[in-house]
């Protein structure tokens, strides 16, 4: 990546644009997006390790739609194990259907419509046999304690599993049939939904698999307690990428804790971070780290900055970290302070090979929060940062009460903030959707076929805060 002209101060994602170059890619599609740090992801997105972000549902959908999402580290492992399984057990293609039963009431169908990017919810006998679907539309005037038994209807289109179509053909045929919702059996049982969308994003990105053809996750491990117990633990329970994570990254804690999960010999990458500069890189790839997750203080929920003085303009970070790392044979993945799509362009440009997006994130349907309605109606969910109070309590359940309190004189962070969902835009799926639009575009406009070639190609320029605001749309006129 080169400058039109030095910057002489540290920048961030704002105060930077990329210039176009002649380019011989016909077309955005014809770009690799494909994360290079043997991670396995085939979009270069992660969901970030963050209660209010990750859950079974945030995982199950980034891996299917080629990205990663990373557990906290705050999750016990009995349930980091279940949910792994779970995940491991989900169709790559195929979608995880919202299920109830005949006996259920159109109360319980209304809660569950939230929790996926479904227009309907798939109706399952106890025996397991598919009973039918119900719709949105079928609860709307309906007492809410009916039956579900009183409202289901047959799906207008199924597919069976083992003679499933093309991708191209089924949405052809969902086209046809007028249907936003095709359950997917094997016999009489349900094995997963899809939608004509779903068919599209399927078609267009591969998911990320690991070697058994089942869907990747991360799981992030601490640096406190018995690190390599529990890091050994979650590769066992089906953990693709490890993540050792703490707010200060270059700390001799840091150090050892990727020591001990260094003499494991763990088949899986090793993430660590967080730091701002190319030292702390040099010496976490020295402990054993593979790829270094770079930002300290650029989040949403963060208030390190404004706290401590502490961290860096993260375009900036991102730059002088991912040059220490590529030397070095390593990556980075730059954690915090995307907004738009071309903030995540820029970071790959800078030299990162994935982004990892937290509160941007929280706001849609398969993050794990429950969904609230605010007084203008507006649907949203609650995000917090992982130094915050509510985290810090969660963290430190287990310790006496001297202890937590006095821990809790020192948390930072933001403990409730309300992330709206986009009304055009409501699941994580959508929001991939026009991130990597973004990127492919950029890409192309600097004539880079893959992430390497648009390190190497990337020209940037610094702007003023008059240069970024013109490039704002305007929504009406002036």
């Amino acid at each position: 990546m080169d400058f039109l002209t030095a910057p002489t101060t540290d920048l961030t994602y704002a105060d930077v644009f990329l210039v176009p170059a002649k380019s011989e890619v016909i077309s955005r599609m014809d770009v690799d997006i494909s994360a290079d740090d043997a991670t396995g992801a085939t979009i270069p997105l992660v969901a970030a390790n963050m209660t209010a972000v990750t859950g079974r549902r945030m995982v199950e959908t980034m891996a299917r739609r080629g990205g990663l999402g990373i557990l906290p580290q705050d999750v016990p492992l009995e349930v980091i194990e279940q949910v792994a399984r779970w995940v491991k057990e989900r169709h790559p293609v195929f979608e995880t259907p919202l299920k109830v039963q005949p006996t259920d009431t159109v109360l319980d169908v209304l809660h569950l419509l939230g929790k996926r990017n479904h227009p309907a919810a798939s109706v399952v006998a106890p025996d397991g046999t598919f009973a039918g679907i119900v719709r949105a539309q079928d609860c709307e005037g309906v007492d809410r304690f009916s039956a579900v038994a009183s409202v289901l209807r047959q799906p207008a289109l199924t597919f069976q599993a083992d003679r499933f179509p093309s991708l191209q053909e089924a949405f052809v045929q969902m086209d046809s049939a007028g249907v936003s919702y095709a359950p997917v059996l094997s016999g009489t049982e349900l094995v997963g939904v899809l939608t004509p969308t779903g068919a599209l994003r399927s078609g267009m990105s591969a998911p990320a698999l690991d070697g058994a053809g089942r869907l990747r996750l991360g799981a992030a491990v601490g640096i406190n307690g018995d690190v390599a117990g529990r890091a050994a633990a979650l590769v066992e329970y089906g953990a693709d990428v490890l993540v050792v994570d703490t707010a200060h990254g270059h700390q001799q804690k840091m150090l050892d804790a990727l020591a001990a999960v260094k003499a494991l010999d763990l088949p899986v990458p090793v993430v660590a971070g967080n730091v701002v500069a190319a030292a702390g890189v040099r010496e976490l790839v020295a402990a054993g780290a593979d790829i270094i997750k770079v930002g300290v203080g650029p989040g949403a929920m963060c208030t390190t900055r404004m706290m401590t003085a502490v961290g860096r303009p993260q375009f900036s970070a991102v730059l002088d970290c991912a040059a220490a790392a590529r030397d070095l044979g390593a990556h980075v993945w730059a954690d915090g302070g995307v907004r738009y799509p071309r903030d995540v362009a820029l970071a790959l440009a800078a030299g990162a090979s994935q982004v990892m997006i937290g509160s941007w994130f929280a706001g849609t349907v398969e993050s794990p929060g429950d969904l609230v309605v605010d007084a203008d109606g507006r649907q949203y969910k609650e995000s917090f940062g992982m130094a915050s109070s509510r985290a810090v309590q969660n963290r430190t359940r287990t310790e006496d009460a001297y202890t937590r309190a006095r821990k809790a004189m020192f948390e930072e962070g933001i403990s409730t903030s309300r992330m709206y969902l986009d009304p055009q835009r409501p699941s994580v799926e959508d929001l991939l959707d026009m991130i990597t639009a973004g990127v492919r575009s950029s890409m192309s406009y600097a004539g880079a076929a893959d992430l390497a070639q648009f390190r190497e190609r990337a020209v940037v320029g610094v702007q003023s805060a008059a240069g970024y605001e013109e490039g704002r749309p305007v929504r009406q006129s002036w």
